[in-house]
């Protein structure tokens, strides 16, 4: 009997670690990781991204992030490949002290689109068919840079150029636009701006 109980026990305690004894990872972090790990495996073409508010590299104005306006920075691109269907947008922060942290998913930008206007509202659908996802405040839409006082974190703007319009509601997370991307992405394009508090 006593042989019985110690091996139920061992059983309860390796199914335990198994399957709870480890935190399962946050929304926040794992969406982050899985944007990580698609930008791993796309060539950078061609095609640029700009935006006149700022230049790649440098400070993203107080307007654009969570101490000022909060509203979006205006967004161009040029250098196209041939066969574009859509686009779709992400920005995120990979120096957030709990993993990476998306700021912005939009997705099914016309492929004839060249730009996204200045503080896009939010909303998740467009007349045009453009969609935006949650970001990892849990909202749709574009929520600026608001790090934690220290060292100014990087926030990249990724553009994916898109053989297909993708089949996805609006409302996404970036992991799930993530996924839909898979084998459909022609280019890719990015700028970083930086804010520190």
């Amino acid at each position: 009997m006593k042989l019985l109980y110690y091996y139920c026990a061992g059983v309860m305690l390796c199914f335990f670690i198994a399957c709870g004894g480890a935190k399962t990872p946050s929304p926040v972090a794992a969406t982050g990781n899985e944007v990580d790990s698609l930008d791993k495996n796309v060539a950078s073409g061609k095609m640029k991204l700009s935006s006149p508010a700022f230049s790649s590299g440098d400070s993203i104005p107080r307007r654009y992030t969570g101490d000022g306006d909060d509203v979006s920075p205006e967004l161009t691109w040029d250098e196209v490949p041939e066969g574009v269907r859509a686009f779709a947008l992400i920005c995120s922060d990979p120096d957030a002290p709990l993993g990476t942290f998306i700021h912005w998913v939009v997705y099914n930008i016309p492929g004839e689109s060249r730009r996204l206007p200045e503080a896009l509202p939010a909303k998740e659908r467009f007349d045009d068919g453009t969609m935006q996802g949650v970001n990892s405040f849990r909202r749709i839409g574009y929520n600026g840079p608001k790090p934690p006082p220290g060292k100014p974190h990087r926030y990249f703007f990724r553009l994916y150029a898109l053989d297909c319009v993708l089949n996805l509601e609006p409302g996404a997370a970036a992991g799930k636009l993530q996924e839909a991307m898979t084998g459909h992405i022609l280019a890719k394009a990015e700028m970083v701006g930086l804010y520190g508090r």
